[in-house]
């Protein structure tokens, strides 16, 4: 199976900013040092989606949902770890290589 390096993965990370990140799916207002929307993953009618740049995690109050940058994303496009990963990496202009076991088929 293939693998992302977990250097890759944080420096993926690092340089996700993940209000600006979020603030490409949904609109979220800043309220105190964090910040809040509606949340994506059920029918909310008013803001329980929080962001919190500090600690670079969202929760929503309502559903429970909650993670990191790349939960949110893998949740949202219905992608896979590996699949966020790129997407940030691209947007980020951070190459990520794929390290393969030698169980994998070419």
């Amino acid at each position: 199976m293939a693998k992302v390096p977990q250097e890759t993965i944080d420096r993926v990370r690092d340089a996700a900013n993940i209000v600006e990140v979020i603030s490409q799916y949904i609109d979220l207002r800043k309220r105190g040092q964090n910040y809040v929307g509606i949340c994506p993953f059920h029918n909310d009618t008013h803001p329980s989606l929080y962001v919190s740049p500090v600690k670079e995690i969202y929760k929503c109050f309502a559903c429970g949902a909650g993670g990191n940058v790349f939960t949110f994303m893998m949740e949202y496009d219905k992608i896979s770890f590996i699949e966020a990963v790129k997407q940030l990496g691209d947007r980020y202009g951070i190459e990520v290589k794929l390290n393969r076991s030698d169980n994998d088929k070419d």
